[in-house]
């Protein structure tokens, strides 16, 4: 009895109802499983169709080439002969793997040698290019000058003197107005607003005095003035090669800054400045207090102060990193840069000195003076929380957490109240001095990558990276 699968004694004997043929079980329903037939007759067969056949348990004999020592010995031999051919093959493919093994590491080691006489130049041509003198852009009646790392006129100098004067005195004493926002009321602020998108990669956001007008830019270059109470695009400001990097309102003129390297202000919707000071994009723009000093700065490790009433370059000063973001003190006495290093710099306005250093944990996303004249929120790029520091202390005094990546950093006039806005959207931390404690009024969901006050915070303006400009007050 042999199975008809193997043609050997079966271990297990199985036959079939349909065709009378015996198998091995293991075979035929490994047979039945792959193609549910008789392997003989090709009929259509089961494991129900299978019936067991008692027999006496069989033993295997040998094979009939190993049952005699010679012909065992003849076996050994061809496996010896097999494993010893073996055994040279893998000789040969690890002599061939080592060479290969030798070569990469030798071109890896002159690749690192490579990129250390690359990274060697290049640090070297980024230190000649922060000590060179750049010209100047051309002012609106076609003048250039040179600018250096001078400090500014004597005119100027005696403006910012004047303006920390006048403000430093009556800050401490300043009363919070009486129609200013309360936690109550922006507890219960909503999306009242919002308009179709304007300008696609958007990144910067500026509201005017009046609180109705604002600024935004797109990646194409191009610029809006929006007029929020009418909904509409009033103005629109062509800012050249390159996206729009950043936007800000300077009394009456609206200046953009762009990717290559370009600052122009713009009045009803007239070009009246065009500057081209930085060696690369300029990445951030800031006002002095006085109206009357315009700040840029780059990725040239320099920025530039604009006199804006002789509509020249005033003075350039070059920084050991580039830098992201820049702010002026409410006093006008200070000018803080944030670095790609992760440094905060503090500059003194009418030397250029750098008075002081702040170390974040990552390249400075943004940054923003508190009105109360002391403090400084921060924020490093890709993380979820505010750096607040002290100036007096010049120590980071509060971390806060918000929960989710943030974009943009504004403090209120009062000081009191600190928004942010990222692509999980706005919240709203408050200070009381009083308690000296902090809590969140608000926290809305709606996206933003930059956001500003409404007039006497009865509003926050937020925009979205599509241009989407959203106002939220109360409903």
């Amino acid at each position: 009895m042999l199975c008809a699968i193997s043609g050997e004694a079966p271990q297990v004997p199985v036959a079939s109802r349909k065709s009378g043929n015996v198998f091995e079980k293991r075979l035929i329903e490994a047979y039945i499983s792959e193609n549910g037939k008789d392997p003989v007759t090709n009929e259509e067969l089961t494991t129900e169709d299978l019936v067991d056949l008692k027999s006496a348990r069989v033993v295997r004999p040998r094979p009939p080439t190993l049952t005699s020592i010679p012909s065992l010995l003849s076996v050994f031999q061809n496996e010896w002969d097999a494993l010893a051919l073996e055994t040279y093959t893998l000789r040969q493919q690890l002599a061939q793997t080592r060479q290969e093994l030798s070569t990469a590491l030798y071109q890896h080691d002159a690749a690192v040698r490579v990129i250390a006489r690359l990274s060697r130049e290049r640090d070297e041509a980024r230190e000649a290019l922060s000590k060179i003198t750049v010209n100047g852009g051309a002012a609106s009646n076609g003048d250039a000058m040179q600018v250096d790392g001078q400090g500014l006129s004597d005119a100027l100098i005696s403006k910012v003197e004047a303006t920390q004067e006048t403000l430093s005195k009556t800050r401490r004493k300043r009363a919070v107005p009486d129609d200013w926002a309360t936690a109550e009321t922006i507890q219960t602020y909503v999306p009242v607003k919002r308009s179709e998108p304007l300008y696609s990669g958007s990144r910067s956001l500026s509201l005017d005095t009046s609180g109705d007008l604002a600024l935004v830019g797109g990646a194409d270059g191009v610029a809006g003035v929006f007029s929020i109470s009418q909904n509409t695009v009033v103005h629109a400001l062509k800012g050249g090669k390159g996206a729009i990097t950043d936007t800000l309102w300077a009394g009456s003129r609206a200046v953009i800054a762009t990717s290559a390297g370009v600052v122009k202000a713009f009045e009803n919707g007239s070009e009246t400045l065009n500057f081209s000071s930085h060696a690369g994009e300029v990445t951030a723009l800031a006002v002095h207090p006085s109206g009357e000093i315009l700040a840029s700065v780059g990725v040239d490790k320099s920025y530039v102060f604009y006199d804006l009433e002789a509509l020249v370059p005033a003075t350039q000063v070059f920084t050991n990193s580039a830098l992201t973001t820049a702010g002026f003190h409410p006093d006008g006495h200070l000018f803080a840069a944030g670095g790609a290093d992760g440094q905060i710099k503090v500059f003194d306005v009418k030397s250029g000195a750098n008075v002081a250093n702040f170390d974040a944990s990552g390249p400075i996303q943004a940054l923003s003076f508190s009105e109360n004249g002391t403090w400084l929120a921060a924020v490093g790029k890709g993380q979820t929380s505010v750096s607040i520091w002290d100036l007096r202390k010049a120590a980071q005094i509060k971390e806060v957490d918000i929960g989710s990546r943030i974009e943009s950093v504004r403090w209120d006039y009062t000081g009191q109240f600190l928004v942010t806005a990222g692509p999980s959207g706005l919240a709203v931390q408050q200070y009381s001095k009083a308690s000296k404690e902090w809590s969140e009024p608000l926290r809305s969901a709606v996206s933003a990558v930059a956001v500003e006050w409404g007039p006497n915070a009865q509003s926050l303006i937020s925009l979205d990276s599509e241009g989407v400009v959203t106002v939220l007050g109360v409903n």
